[in-house]
């Protein structure tokens, strides 16, 4: 005898297909996954790009880190105030690694729907270890995950620090914090690397859209 799951899942395919769907947009699905550390201008690219890309007619949706962490991947603090202790236990993320690991797997799960769907999604997330970045990517089609290394040398990023968030990892009042007790692992065969320490945001989505277009994924745009 085999065991078999007491609920078969199973894939149903679309009536219009992601080719259809791409047609119709005049540009192709991809994921364009930013990360970095914490401070070094990740949301702020990415949403220069989208605002760049929706004014030239592509349809992209960022999915930010912050943004994230208010619902699909809520904290068991946030969960508990909704939905009550249990649900909160069974189903909140906090920032323990194996947290942030159920974190980006459900971040790319709704990434790579954002794809077939024909959307270029954009991500902003520290994502801090390669083998979840490289889980995500194998999900994916070839040429569909675009990994962008947004570069800021720790120092730099520690000097903006638009949240007080070093500030409060070196006093001791955040624990596992990216960079400074939490290891940060950059990617080592990104598709793009952007200098963020030496230029302005304006330039880092520029060449983000340059790529996109030498890559082919921005079509008749």
């Amino acid at each position: 005898m085999v065991d078999r799951p007491s609920v078969e899942v199973h894939w149903h395919n679309h009536a219009v297909s992601r080719q259809q769907r791409e047609q119709q947009r005049g540009h192709a699905g991809c994921v364009v996954w930013l990360t970095g550390l914490s401070a070094c201008g990740k949301s702020t690219v990415a949403n220069l790009v989208d605002h760049k890309l929706h004014s030239m007619g592509v349809s992209s949706y960022v999915l930010d880190g912050d943004n994230i962490r208010h619902g699909l991947n809520a904290s068991p603090e946030m969960l508990r105030q909704t939905h009550g202790e249990e649900f909160a236990k069974r189903f909140g993320l906090g920032f323990s690694a194996q947290d942030r690991e159920e974190n980006i797997r459900r971040i790319g799960a709704v990434a790579k729907l954002f794809c077939d769907a024909g959307l270029i999604a954009i991500t902003a997330f520290i994502s801090p270890y390669r083998i979840d970045r490289d889980r995500v990517r194998a999900t994916l089609a070839p040429g569909d995950f675009v990994e962008v290394f947004v570069d800021a040398p720790l120092e730099v990023c520690e000097s903006r620090d638009p949240k007080g968030l070093y500030k409060k990892a070196r006093a001791g009042q955040l624990k596992g914090f990216t960079g400074i007790d939490d290891p940060y692992e950059p990617p080592l065969n990104p598709e793009l690397v952007l200098d963020a320490a030496n230029n302005p945001p304006e330039v880092l989505a520029d060449q983000v859209i340059q790529y996109l277009r030498q890559v082919g994924k921005l079509g008749t745009k």
